[in-house]
């Protein structure tokens, strides 16, 4: 195990710089269409049926293993001879998305939300289809041992995207129109498409036979991964390690709304609070992975996690405190971020380099799946029980998770990537 002292200074790689800022354009346009979409859509006029079906533009994030393959293993010509592969394909995600945002603000979605949707889908495309490049640079970028830390720096850009395309967003709007601050957001992806002009392409390891391409960029990437010993439980951890997040999440809203809390007590308390905890979170998080080797930090980050929606349920007992809603979204916050970054790193060590994009895709489309379909079941516990009660269930949602892990280390032990020994907590 590394010491603290080079635990921490590894954030001292200028790559790592490299990560926040991919990090951060990563998270800017996914909220860009979510919850800041819905701001923009309400000030248009668009009811409250119409914004949630505009929901279901997140489609692409669920299916991008679909066509990681072809940006996996596909070249463009010119751009790649040029450029590389990782590069020429993120330049390219990167323009085309600069250009969906600018079209989605000038579009009427009172008068035309078909054309309005079309662009949105767009945007959630190019996004989601340039997170397939950004995870592939992260993987290949960097050892093993450097994973944790590169995820967080990566998170850390990520949640300052957030804060940037949220909080930043709205800020923006009460002095400026909607169509400018999409503007000025779009363009800002400049700093991203200058940054993947200047660093360098990450080694990558093509494939050997190009002419069977299916074969090759389909079902060996899969066939490699199913004939890991365990690799049923691997899918099963990866699916349930953050389930207790995803089904608090999506009840956190009507719960401030309900225990008296008003908007702008939860913009600064939530929002920016919140987001600074996530920050400092994902760091703490690549330090311990650093620190002690993934599979330990996975212990270590999920048992925190599950024990940081606990607060919640004390501040559901005591009311309108906002002493007590401070603790509950910093604990939460500081909880899923450093289980995040030991995840992250955890789906990267399990990827191999010959099919980084489309092992990586597919494992984020496992992780993203239950937030999908389980996180609707979270509205009717919530409304069948107390909130005390509903978060304590919530905690428990988090053993499920850890004792595959437990099993994953006993019956089938991960080699250690700062070595060969294996890595259990």
């Amino acid at each position: 195990m590394a010491g603290w002292k080079e635990s921490v200074g590894v954030y001292r790689d200028p790559k790592m710089i490299v990560m926040f800022i991919l990090g951060l354009f990563s998270g800017l346009p996914f909220v860009l269409i979510f919850s800041t979409l819905a701001y923009w859509l309400a000030a248009q006029g668009v009811s409250k049926t119409e914004i949630a079906l505009f929901s279901l533009v997140r489609f692409p994030y669920s299916f991008k293993f679909l066509w990681a393959p072809y940006v996996d293993h596909c070249e463009i010509p010119v751009l790649t001879k040029a450029l590389g592969k990782r590069r020429s394909w993120a330049l390219v995600f990167q323009f085309f998305l600069m250009l969906s945002l600018l079209l989605l603000v000038r579009t009427n979605p009172a008068q035309m939300p078909l054309l309005t949707g079309i662009c949105a889908v767009c945007v959630a495309f190019f996004s989601a289809s340039q997170d397939i490049v950004f995870d592939a640079f992260r993987v290949e970028d960097f050892d093993p041992q450097d994973q944790g830390a590169a995820s967080g720096c990566f998170v850390f850009g990520y949640r300052v995207g957030m804060l940037i395309a949220g909080a930043g967003a709205l800020y923006l709007a009460s002095i400026l129109s909607w169509e400018n601050v999409y503007t000025l957001l779009a363009l800002s992806s400049l700093i991203g498409i200058i940054t993947i002009l200047i660093v360098k392409e990450p080694p990558h390891h093509p494939l050997k036979d190009n002419t069977a391409f299916f074969q090759n960029a389909v079902i060996a990437p899969i066939k490699d991964f199913v004939s890991r010993p365990g690799w049923i439980w691997i899918v099963l951890f990866i699916m349930l390690y953050k389930l207790c997040e995803t089904t608090m999440g999506t009840m956190t809203a009507p719960f401030y709304t309900e225990m008296g809390f008003t908007y702008e007590q939860i913009a600064t308390i939530v929002k920016l609070y919140g987001i600074v905890a996530t920050i400092l979170g994902g760091l703490i998080g690549g330090v311990i992975v650093v620190r002690f080797g993934v599979m330990p930090s996975l212990l270590i980050c999920g048992i925190l996690q599950g024990i940081s929606n606990l607060p919640f349920a004390y501040l559901a007992t005591q009311g309108n405190s906002l002493t007590w809603l401070t603790i509950s979204v910093i604990s939460d916050n500081l909880g899923a971020a450093m289980a995040t970054s030991a995840f992250v790193a955890y789906m990267s060590f399990l990827c191999n380099t010959a099919y980084t994009a489309t092992q990586y895709a597919l494992l984020s489309s496992l992780m993203a799946l239950p937030r999908d379909l389980l996180s609707s079941g979270s509205g009717w516990i919530a409304d069948h029980t107390t909130w005390p009660v509903f978060f304590i269930i919530t905690t428990l949602l988090s053993l499920p998770g850890l004792l595959i892990l437990l099993v994953l280390n006993r019956k089938f032990p991960q080699k250690n990537p700062q070595g060969t020994s294996a890595d259990k907590p």
